[in-house]
């Protein structure tokens, strides 16, 4: 998998990229705001102005140039002025420069904010040959800080903000990675202790992570987990469960052919006792069937098949069990019907389908086994003129070992059905069962079409 895609990564990422956006813009304005709101030392622009005047006094105009450099250097742009002009090079905005004249007519301190973080103030001061000049100074802040303060403390400050944005970004990030590991650490811890019903139920509302789709993903494995256990448990339960009866009639008649005296007498009872056996092995093969369409072990092995083919031969399969009871069979496949099947199960879902119908029609009756296309879908049906089932009955008809209250016309475990539902199921399709018009029962077997290429 590609990291760059990850969704996860592309949290990291901006979140990162969101803490040094907030250290760079808001870190540096709340250290400019913090130096010019705490630091109390202010310009004391009569003794500037005094200073200024001394260094031109003392040095001329190479004297007030170096004067101006070093105030410069410490972030004040200031210089004399005499008669309106400026002893040393001034440098300031031209709506400034526009009104500085008659802030230097007013022949009096002037301190004035032109624009919101900037400080202008004339200041008059009389040289030593008696003449009056006039400081002009020009600062960002009302201040006086030197310039390497200034900046050490602007470091420190900044330092200390970004290593507090920084890590409650980060706890943040870190928080919402660290709790879907957190639940699904603990789900897995109480998994492993037995809980199966343990799920995850993460829902991260910014958006489905890796996280997020390895908690669903925890929760379907869980899900299917409990479901094939619950399973296996049903399985083996009712099997003990049906396997008392045949075994008891089997001891019986073991016991009836020990204590028989008469040679014939003893061979009914175990011809008796070796269908008892056989309807063991059968009830066993069958449980063995089931237990593997549960656990979803085959399915994946598809091929493209005929189920209209596939209808013939299984009519061609029973035609003898269904002579033997007096039964007619009748195809109604008129064209393929292409799907895509094991084609094994598939044939044994069909024979199922047509023994149970075989089983409960009565002599001289008729089975349809149709194959037809219908709704998108399709459609394997097999109906008989039997008995039919009850209507409170038809919903419990394909749960394992269910038999209903026509069980005694027929012999069976109560599995065949049930495996048909699992054939089904595991092509994604269904089954359904009904009532048919006139008499007797309709199983219909739903299966997805092949694809246009198949």
């Amino acid at each position: 998998m590609n990291p760059l895609r990850s969704s996860l990564y592309r949290r990291l990422l901006v979140g990162f990229c969101l803490a040094n956006l907030v250290v760079l813009f808001v870190g540096g304005s709340l250290a400019q705001r913090f130096i010019e709101y705490t630091t109390a030392v202010e310009i004391d622009w009569s003794a500037l102005a005094r200073d200024a005047s001394h260094a031109y006094d003392t040095g001329g105009g190479r004297g007030l140039a170096e004067w101006s450099r070093e105030q410069h250097r410490e972030g004040i742009e200031a210089t004399l002025f005499e008669d309106c002009r400026p002893l040393t090079p001034f440098r300031a905005g031209p709506i400034m420069l526009r009104d500085l004249p008659s802030w230097l007519a007013a022949g009096h301190d002037v301190l004035v904010q032109p624009r919101p973080g900037l400080y202008l103030a004339v200041q008059p001061v009389q040289g030593a040959d008696g003449r009056t000049r006039q400081l002009v100074a020009l600062s960002r802040t009302h201040t006086r800080l030197h310039q390497h303060t200034r900046q050490t403390i602007l470091l420190a400050v900044q330092a200390l903000l970004s290593l507090l944005l920084i890590g409650v970004i980060g706890w943040w990030i870190a928080r919402s990675v660290a709790r879907p590991v957190a639940a699904l650490r603990e789900a897995t811890r109480r998994m492993a202790a037995g809980e199966l019903s343990t799920r995850v139920h993460w829902k991260n509302g910014r958006g489905r992570d890796e996280l997020a789709q390895l908690a669903g993903d925890f929760d379907a494995m869980a899900e299917r987990i409990e479901a094939l256990v619950a399973h296996d448990r049903g399985v083996l339960q009712d099997l003990s469960h049906e396997l008392r009866s045949p075994l008891a009639r089997l001891q019986l008649l073991l016991d009836f052919a020990r204590r028989s005296e008469d040679p014939a007498e003893a061979a009914g009872y175990f011809a008796r006792a070796e269908q008892e056996i056989q309807q063991l092995d059968r009830m066993t093969g069958e449980m063995l069937a089931l237990s593997r369409l549960e656990g979803g072990l085959p399915g994946d092995q598809r091929e493209p098949v005929d189920l209209a083919a596939l209808a013939r031969d299984g009519a061609a399969r029973a035609q003898l069990e269904a002579a033997a009871r007096g039964i007619a069979l009748r195809l109604d496949a008129p064209s393929p019907v292409p799907v895509s099947c094991h084609a094994l199960l598939l044939e044994r879902a069909l024979d199922n389908l047509l023994s149970n119908a075989i089983k409960f029609s009565p002599p001289g009756g008729e089975i349809v086994l149709g194959a037809h296309t219908a709704a998108g879908q399709a459609r394997l049906s097999v109906r008989d003129h039997g008995p039919g089932v009850p209507p409170g009955e038809l919903a419990a008809l394909f749960r394992p070992f269910f038999r209903g209250s026509n069980a005694p016309r027929a012999e069976g475990s109560g599995l065949g059905l049930a495996i048909v539902k699992r054939v089904a199921h595991a092509h994604g399709g269904g089954v359904h069962a009904e009532n048919a018009a006139g008499g007797g029962l309709e199983v219909s077997l739903l299966l997805p079409l092949a694809p246009a290429g198949d």
